[in-house]
């Protein structure tokens, strides 16, 4: 089943690695953040050994992005994310896991979940819809 893990941050300013910019990182020393660092690698490395992830992709600064909605048949077109948030969404990844238990052990285990983020787990929909 192939799950896509949101990473929601909340950094001071923008950049990748998102966890690195929070105001919880950047008050630690640079060994911790660089043991930070290590732990995602290591992470990382483990799921591309085993094959779990597919993909993934870090987003811009959200000020650069753009929300449209059509009502009534004319598009409005808005500056920014889509909700209200100190929380913007970050990036992606895909992961083909086993089971959803295991999807949420690897999206626990990324630095931003224990850094003031989050990471949604979200399954993906087959073909046939069944899912649901």
């Amino acid at each position: 089943m192939k799950y896509l893990l949101l990473i929601h941050s909340n950094p001071e300013n923008w950049g990748h690695p998102t966890f690195l910019r929070t105001a919880a990182a950047r008050a630690m020393s640079s060994e911790q953040r660089a043991e930070l660092s290590r732990q995602f690698e290591t992470l990382m490395a483990e799921i591309v050994e085993s094959g779990e992830l597919v993909g993934g992709e870090a987003l811009p600064d959200p000020a650069q992005t753009r929300t449209v909605r059509v009502r009534d048949g004319v598009p409005a077109v808005t500056d920014g994310p889509f909700v209200e948030s100190k929380e913007q969404f970050a990036g992606y990844f895909l992961v083909d896991c086993e089971s959803l238990e295991r999807a949420t052990e690897i999206a626990a285990r990324f630095p931003d979940a224990g850094l003031g983020g989050a990471v949604e787990v979200r399954a993906l929909m087959q073909h046939s819809g069944q899912e649901m």
